[in-house]
């Protein structure tokens, strides 16, 4: 992954976390790391565990942020989401997934964010 693009997607993270928290949702962890993969951020709101896949783009030319969350994606994610939910003891408590798009112009600015909440 190129510098740019690291940097890209650490923008979209920000961005996307604040936005989340002034809407009312509580982040728990961002950026958990495991075996399996990474969980950019998990966050609690209204009791619900909502894992967070965040999504940041500066054009459209490879389709919406939100179509790069594949089946093959979104079957790591819910095997991330186990593992995490497992090793915090948080087992049996409600949760959903939820995609946070980032647009942002050609210097980094938020052009526009969107949540998909429960997007699979």
């Amino acid at each position: 992954m190129t510098w740019e693009r690291k940097r890209l997607g650490r923008e979209g993270e920000e961005a996307a976390t604040a936005f989340l928290e002034a809407r009312g949702y509580s982040v728990r962890e961002r950026n958990f790391r495991c075996p399996l993969g990474e969980l950019d951020i998990v966050a609690e709101e209204d009791g619900e565990i909502v894992f967070v896949e965040v999504r940041t783009r500066s054009s459209s030319s490879m389709g919406s942020p939100q179509e790069s969350v594949d089946r093959r994606k979104q079957h790591r994610l819910r095997r991330l989401a186990a593992y995490y939910l497992q090793q915090r003891g948080l087992g049996g408590r409600p949760c959903r997934f939820d995609v946070v798009a980032v647009w942002v112009d050609r210097r980094g600015g938020v052009q526009k964010i969107e949540v998909v909440r429960g997007a699979f």
